[in-house]
């Protein structure tokens, strides 16, 4: 074998395989935080504006797992004011894992049976009043 065969092994072998590193790219799936990200993106200073409102009230959303539920309580000032909004399980690591429940009061237990085990990261969105509120945090579903 010659040095010129040498060269074109070389250069097949290095085809071959940045030919396979291409498409195992192609095959490995994207997931961005949600479908219309860029359009939430452009709205991003309403969020900025809730969470510093939701910041303001006397207590925090509080969070819990209890068994098989997962204990959702706003601040005290929702208590008594009708409340509307979302609740959405954010899986990081596999968009099928994501969730979205309507929030129907200022208390309310989520099953979680319906939801599988992993790290979340759990955006409640609502509105009072007009007015937009936001929290995001993380939990832990066992």
């Amino acid at each position: 074998m010659n040095w010129g065969n040498r060269v074109l092994l070389v250069f097949v072998v290095f085809a071959s395989g940045i030919s396979f590193l291409v498409y195992r790219c192609m095959k490995t799936p994207v997931d961005l935080v949600s479908s219309d990200y860029y359009k939430e993106e452009l709205a991003y200073q309403q969020v900025i504006d809730a969470v510093r409102r939701t910041n303001s009230l006397s207590t925090g959303v509080v969070l819990r797992e209890e068994g098989a539920k997962i204990s959702l309580r706003l601040p005290a000032e929702m208590r008594n004011v009708p409340v509307q909004g979302t609740v959405s399980f954010y899986c990081p690591s596999d968009i099928a894992r994501d969730r979205r429940m309507v929030l129907t009061g200022a208390s309310q237990d989520i099953d979680a049976q319906g939801i599988a085990p992993g790290r979340y990261s759990v955006r409640v969105r609502w509105t009072s009043g007009g007015v937009l509120y936001f929290n995001e945090q993380s939990i832990n579903i066992q």
